[in-house]
This record gives structure tokens, sequence and C-alpha cells, in this order.
């Protein structure tokens, strides 16, 4: 019984790690992508404007991510 316990103890909060890493390299990334599309954005070159526009390829997905994660932490802390 107390190694099952303890077992699910650490499982849980092995997983809670996880998901608190994966969390921060996305926003991380996100961060990066948006940075690089605005630098990217502001050449005059053709081949900048479509490395701007071919990000988005990465960025609404990273958006859409980072505000369930937000939902997720503000119903955590209201509820």
């Amino acid at each position: 019984m107390i190694t099952t316990i303890t077992t699910s103890t650490i499982t849980t909060v092995a997983a809670m790690g996880l998901a608190a890493g994966i969390t921060i390299a996305a926003v991380i990334c996100l961060i990066i992508f948006l940075a690089t599309k605005e630098l990217a954005g502001a050449g005059v070159s053709a081949s900048s404007k479509r490395m701007a526009k071919f990000l988005n390829v990465g960025i609404i997905p990273l958006v859409f991510a980072f505000l369930v994660v937000l939902t997720v932490k503000i119903t955590e802390v209201l509820s």
C-alpha cells in the first residue's frame, strides 16, 4: 500500500515537472518565432518577406497552445 502511494506521488510530481518544462519550452519558442518574424518583416528583400509569412506556420499553433496553458493556469488560480 505504501509503495503504491509513493510510486503514484512520484509519478504525479514527475509528470507535473515535465508539463512545466514543455510549457516553458513552448513559450520560449513562441517568443523566438515572434521576434524572428518581426525582424524578417522589417527587411526589404523578397526572401525576408517570404520568411516572415512562413513563420506563421509555427506561430499560430504555439499561440493556441499558449492560450490553453493560460486558460488552465487562470482556472487553477480561481478555483
